[in-house]
């Protein structure tokens, strides 16, 4: 296709020099940085673009991931020309996927030819229909090709290589499984400062020495939580109510992996299905292609060393995986989706036809109670919301402080390194941090650390910058300020009592966010406990660190790196995803007596002196004489 778009701006040549040299005029140069947009889908159109350097990749809002990649686009050829002709908002994202040089053409410059210099007008409305016919040629094939469900030979391969893999480890012992497992968590830890490096490089959001934690974490501490379980066979004893589980696997998880945490999400997933004996195919977002080739060849020369299957842990790696992603997503060979990333991602797993774990975002409100250890709660929310600069979703984002404390509370966040905005800091940050008329953060602002984004609004202070914090008067859906928030940036609000803060809280939640996660700072287990019935939230973290809290680290719940929000959020569970969802369990139930007899039910089956004996039995939990004169009465009976 190259070839062809090179040879549509052909058109162009018939121009004189003085009107080449009048079109070169009212072209501007224009530079895209490598990983930057250059237009969005659904954007208002007032340009085009001729490529002189570079690639740019064309993309549109896809079912499995945030983007379905249309077309890359090298130099010599015309884009967004569409727009130009039907003068409908964008209808695809242009991405710069390397450094980009191009000349960008107007629409309100070439209105204004088309009363001095028409023949210029005419050549490029050429060029702009031939390219656009090229394109929607392009879109046609490509539809045939969904249609027909094209099947992928790579696919193919992948699945049979795993369903092989899959089986072969079947028989392997808990400690044969553990001891792999820790060869694997312990390469990758051996790993970790590499990976995080080529983590920041590849996607330009978060903070390495973070990373390096967090990739330790989802390596060895989730091997740490795995070692020693039963991850297959009989996984509990029938002698507590006659009822045994038995584990079975699953068989092959195709594993959905998000932009901003790839390496640490990927690992647990390949541990906890190798602890519960399956299979693993992963796909990558496109910009963390390399880093997610780099771990998983970490991981397959761990399997390599323990005489495991390569193929347990494999991986789309090519430019065609947006189109595989569907294809795994609805093979009658995929046992289940886990689905860790963005809205569309975990919407298209559910509706796949294959049954999914996805997960939802957060907008973690943290109530600080007037008793609240006002100390510790400032250095854990810095902590946190520091932490990989504000990337975890189950960091704190909103601050809802009582009045009674806020004082004090908001003198303790300085020393600890906040910067509280005045109004005047907040009205200039405000357009900084958010896109026109939206909630949204921009993408120079989304995992940069605080002292970055504080020198992007002129915020200075005569201390280093953690978090930036951002005073608000009201919760709704106006308020940028009351959604999630991925980066150092927290909104604080203030409400006058611990109820009216539980209130908010709720209301915060049902904004964005609900069924993640919700903090409370206090010491009254009664105030504890009213906060946990009232917020629709999976997680309600006491006095703990939300990024810790969340993962198990300063909490008992599971350590995971997969949350689900349950139908709070349109997930379908609220847990931290382990090993043990990845199991089918099956269970042996052993027969004893009816717990309580009807009269009414059973005066056909029983005589009503048995009834009221065997009750009575029931009621003095004498169980096993219950079962034994139910089975002599039974053997009469059939007599």
């Amino acid at each position: 296709m190259k070839n062809a778009l090179n040879s549509l701006l052909e058109p162009l040549n018939k121009l004189s020099a003085s009107e080449q040299m009048v079109l070169e005029n009212i072209m501007q140069p224009v530079i895209f940085s490598a990983g930057t947009y250059i237009f969005k889908e659904g954007g208002i159109a007032d340009s085009c673009y001729i490529l002189k350097e570079g690639i740019v990749r064309i993309e549109t809002a896809s079912e499995n991931n945030s983007n379905f990649v249309l077309n890359y686009l090298e130099a010599g050829t015309i884009f967004g020309e569409i727009s130009v002709l039907d003068k409908m908002p964008r209808s695809a994202t242009a991405y710069a996927q390397t450094n980009i040089i191009a000349k960008k053409i107007l629409i309100k410059e070439l209105e204004l030819l088309l009363e001095t210099y028409p023949k210029i007008l005419v050549c490029l409305w050429e060029v702009f229909g031939k390219t656009a016919a090229l394109r929607v040629r392009s879109l046609q094939e490509l539809a045939i090709k969904k249609n027909n469900f094209e099947i992928y030979p790579e696919v193919e391969e992948m699945l049979d290589k795993a369903l092989q893999a899959q089986k072969e480890i079947q028989t392997w012992s808990e400690e044969r499984i553990d001891a792999l497992l820790l060869v694997i968590a312990s390469s990758v830890a051996e790993h970790a400062e590499s990976l995080a490096i080529a983590t920041v490089k590849a996607t330009r959001v978060g903070d390495i020495s973070d990373k390096v934690t967090k990739n330790k974490i989802a390596s060895l501490g989730i091997y740490r939580s795995l070692v020693g379980k039963s991850g297959c066979g009989y996984i509990s004893n029938y002698k507590i109510n006659n009822v045994c589980e038995i584990a079975s696997p699953m068989g092959i998880i195709f594993g959905m992996i998000p932009m901003t945490n790839p390496v640490a999400t990927a690992v647990f997933k390949a541990l906890i299905c190798i602890k519960s004996r399956n299979a693993l195919i992963l796909s990558f977002p496109l910009s963390t292609k390399n880093v997610g080739t780099l771990v998983c060849e970490i991981i397959q020369e761990a399997l390599i060393r323990q005489d495991a299957p390569v193929d347990l842990i494999q991986w789309l790696k090519h430019r065609s995986s947006r189109e595989q992603t569907e294809i795994l997503m609805k093979h009658k060979n995929v046992s289940l989706i886990l689905a860790t990333g963005g809205a569309n991602m975990v919407k298209a797993a559910y509706s796949s036809g294959t049954p999914a774990i996805g997960v939802g975002p957060a907008n973690t409100p943290t109530l600080i109670c007037a008793d609240a250890n006002i100390q510790h709660a400032a250095r854990s929310i810095i902590v946190s919301k520091s932490f990989d600069n504000g990337l975890i979703c189950g960091s704190e984002h909103n601050l809802i402080v009582d009045a009674r404390v806020r004082k004090n509370f908001i003198k303790v966040l300085e020393q600890e390194g906040a910067a509280i905005l005045t109004q005047e800091e907040k009205s200039y940050f405000s357009t900084v941090a958010f896109e026109d008329q939206s909630h949204r953060l921009q993408a120079k602002i989304i995992g940069q650390s605080a002292a970055k984004i504080a020198a992007m609004a002129n915020i200075k202070r005569d201390y280093s910058i953690k978090v930036i914090i951002v005073p608000n008067e009201s919760v709704n859906l106006d308020n940028p300020y009351a959604y999630e928030k991925m980066a150092p940036i927290l909104s604080l609000f203030t409400v006058q009592n611990e109820i009216e803060g539980i209130e908010l809280c709720r209301r915060i939640l049902q904004i964005e966010g609900k069924g993640h996660t919700a903090i409370i700072h206090t010491k009254n287990k009664a105030l504890v406990r009213r906060f946990g019935l009232e917020m629709p939230a999976s997680r309600i973290l006491v006095n703990s660190p939300g990024v810790h809290g969340i993962i198990g680290l300063t909490s008992a719940l599971d350590p995971s790196f997969t949350l689900g929000c349950g139908t709070f959020g349109g997930n379908s569970t609220t847990d931290n995803v382990t090993y043990r969802h990845l199991l089918n369990l099956k269970r042996i139930a052993y027969y004893q007596a009816p717990k309580f007899l009807d009269p009414e039910i059973f005066k056909n089956t029983y005589p009503w002196w048995l009834l009221q004996l065997l009750n009575l039995l029931n009621f003095l939990k004498l169980n096993s004489l219950v079962t034994f004169i139910s089975q002599l009465v039974s053997i009469e009976l059939r007599r």
